[in-house]
């Protein structure tokens, strides 16, 4: 389509000036968000997360990978209710894998894989070395912040009588499972959560419900057995502390591979196509 063509489409796509104010309002609240208003929304809101000073990341950041804890958690609480060899068990226990996405996204807390979309799309317009620096401090700050916390709600659980023995139990089978993945296995499953996750940052602005939106896509991660960086940092750091699974293996069997992972499929995948959806419009 032409450039006069494109202008003529817009210019037919105006509100009609007979329509008095308040049906113009009316029109208006039932338009939908254009994917370029929504990139603008993220893109500010990634600006805003680059220029956060650094203790406000770190707290942020730990707090995230602490509430991250309770997917783990009522995960294996639900599981602990239900028969052991349902076949629709994983259907109802991975409703509580949604919770801990659910409060971190929406207390506007820092989690990693957020981020792999929010804070690149500034990136691209214009480019510069700076705001690529400043996107490698904020990932590198974060996903520390947010392992840390993970580590410290593991401990947690581990060393107070929180849980009965059937939650307890429930919580080891979760964490030999996704300890069980390979290294490879982690670095796909996490493709395509972080897919996922970028598609979920990318549709918040233009839905009113964010709760339903949030534990559907989330549960849709879980139910997929897709890894995400942050709440399998929870569940493979319990066997960490535990003695079951070497640091090393945490290091890298999971956190690397599952970290590339949500990279690729957050910003290699989604991030770059939407981009490449709205560049035109960007340089009009």
């Amino acid at each position: 389509m032409s450039d006069a063509e494109r202008k003529q489409v817009k210019a037919e796509m105006e509100i009609d000036p007979k329509l008095s104010w308040q049906e113009k309002l009316a029109v208006e609240e039932q338009e939908k968000l254009s994917p370029r208003l929504v990139y603008e929304i993220i893109r500010r809101d990634g600006v805003e997360e680059l220029s956060r000073p650094l203790n406000a990341l770190i707290f942020s950041g730990i707090t995230a990978g602490l509430v991250m804890s309770f997917s783990f958690v009522f995960k294996a609480v639900i599981g602990s209710y239900l028969p052991v060899d349902a076949v629709w068990k994983d259907l109802v226990t991975n409703i509580g894998y949604t919770i801990g996405f659910i409060i971190a996204i929406l207390g506007h807390m820092q989690l990693f894989t957020e981020n792999t979309i929010t804070t690149v799309i500034p990136l691209f317009k214009p480019f510069s070395f700076a705001k690529l620096k400043a996107v490698g401090r904020l990932w590198s700050i974060v996903i520390t912040a947010n392992v840390v916390g993970t580590f410290l709600s593991s401990l947690f659980f581990l060393t107070t009588a929180l849980f009965t023995p059937e939650v307890d139990h429930a919580l080891n089978e979760i964490a030999h499972h996704v300890a069980s993945f390979s290294a490879w296995e982690n670095f796909l499953k996490g493709t395509m959560s972080g897919l996922l996750i970028a598609a979920l940052v990318w549709m918040l602005p233009s839905v009113n419900n964010k709760i339903l939106l949030i534990f559907l896509l989330t549960y849709l991660i879980g139910l997929g057995d897709f890894t995400h960086v942050v709440v399998g940092s929870v569940e493979v750091a319990y066997l960490v502390w535990q003695g079951q699974v070497s640091l090393s293996e945490f290091c890298f069997q999971f956190l690397l591979p599952t970290t590339l992972g949500n990279i690729l499929g957050g910003t290699g995948v989604f991030t770059l196509l939407i981009y490449g959806q709205v560049n035109e419009e960007l340089e009009e």
